[in-house]
């Protein structure tokens, strides 16, 4: 049995246990990343002593400062702190394949309803449903990020601009944008004081590599897998913060654009992973699944692989980048305050996507209701999120 490092208490630690309490975080983390982090505290920081609450509270931090799914990119870090770039891999796969692989299932859904003679219509509360999800976390994440009049107007910058532009090219522009805007605005000194920096320079080159690769693959390659991993990979680099940012995103793109799929199953699907355990970025695997079925169930199962790798690939890689330097490059205040600007269009993006979504899925008294009682029930929290899927699918079969 290999061991690692030592526990705070001088006990060993042994791959296979550290692995199980990332089984344990996987099966447990409901949610998105903020409810996500008070797993992480409690299994790896109260129980396990793996690190502590402040060098938690640092890989946060960083993880929140780089593209990608967050509280994937935590646990991930946590898996190199304590045992090196390869516990690294084996924690990204333990933490994020048994939904991933759910997900995959779920995107055979329509068929499997179509199959059984069943009306899909019995889903129909689901989009509803998952317009709640977003709206409450457009409400949480603003609170956190509109906190003077720079970021409000940065907020209200992003919200108009993707909701008057709904090409993919603007969601990273409006970013870069809006990071650009915060350092510039910004009165503080040392943004950029010198440090130094010996960064493991092979992963951003893999890194920018498949980036360069993919995208030149599509432009000679007309197969719906390589635009699918293109696309996913793509949005593993370009979106900060967790499942609800990249929403808009994806929507537009495989909904409004390509029409991969239509806007009831897109919200079906994103409506379904709020009831799973894990990363909400595995919702890629759903929507590259749905993306690809027309090709028949092995392309299909082919499209939810080319979602999940192509999403969580760059995360990983930036991981292994950046986290050797971390202690470095944590005093660049630069990085920090760019920040700033870039959530607050991310919540400007969040709040337009649950405006479209709403009106995509219809204004009628059942749709609205159906939004708001989910609304209500998060801001309680007196029904976990799991229950109320289940509840919406046996209204829907009742109701229809």
């Amino acid at each position: 049995m290999t061991y690692l490092k030592k526990y705070t208490d001088g006990q060993p630690i042994s791959r296979r246990a550290f692995l199980q309490d990332v089984l344990i975080c996987s099966l447990g983390a409901y949610g998105g990343p903020e409810a996500h982090m008070g797993v992480f505290i409690d299994q790896m920081v109260v129980k396990k002593h793996y690190l502590s609450e402040e060098e938690l509270i640092e890989l946060i931090a960083l993880c929140s400062i780089l593209p990608g799914p967050t509280s994937t990119q935590t646990i991930v870090s946590i898996g190199y702190k304590t045992g090196g770039p390869f516990l690294a891999l084996l924690t990204m796969l333990v933490w994020a394949l048994p939904v991933l692989i759910l997900m995959t299932l779920l995107s055979f859904l329509y068929q499997f309803f179509e199959h059984m003679n069943l009306d899909k219509n019995s889903l129909r509360f689901i989009g509803p449903m998952a317009v709640g999800f977003i709206v409450m976390a457009a409400y949480r994440i603003n609170k956190k990020v509109v906190t003077d009049k720079m970021t409000f107007a940065i907020f209200l910058f992003g919200a108009i601009v993707t909701y008057l532009i709904r090409a993919p090219w603007i969601f990273p522009l409006v970013l870069i944008t809006g990071g650009i805007v915060s350092v510039v605005a910004s009165k503080e000194k040392n943004l950029w004081r010198r440090v130094k920096l010996h960064p493991p320079w092979v992963y951003i080159l893999v890194f920018s590599f498949i980036a360069v690769a993919s995208i030149v693959l599509t432009l000679t390659w007309d197969h719906i897998l390589i635009h699918l991993f293109e696309s996913f990979y793509r949005y593993g680099y370009l979106v900060f913060g967790g499942g609800q940012v990249v929403v808009p995103v994806m929507h537009s793109e495989l909904v409004q654009v390509n029409q991969y799929m239509t806007n009831q199953e897109f919200l079906t699907g994103y409506g379904l992973v709020q009831g799973l355990p894990g990363p909400m970025f595995s919702f890629s695997a759903y929507a590259g699944g749905m993306a690809a079925r027309s090709g028949g169930p092995i392309i299909q199962i082919l499209g939810a692989v080319a979602g999940g790798i192509g999403i969580f690939l760059p995360g990983l890689l930036l991981i292994y980048f950046v986290y050797p330097v971390w202690e470095n490059l944590k005093k660049i205040k630069g990085i920090k305050v760019s920040l700033k600007g870039i959530n607050a269009v991310a919540g400007g993006m969040i709040g337009v996507a649950a405006i479209i979504l709403m009106q995509q899925s219809g204004l009628n008294l059942e749709n609205i209701v159906v939004t708001l009682l989910t609304v209500l029930i998060l801001i309680t929290k007196r029904i976990p999120a799991p229950f109320m899927v289940v509840i919406v699918i046996v209204a829907g079969f009742l109701i229809g």
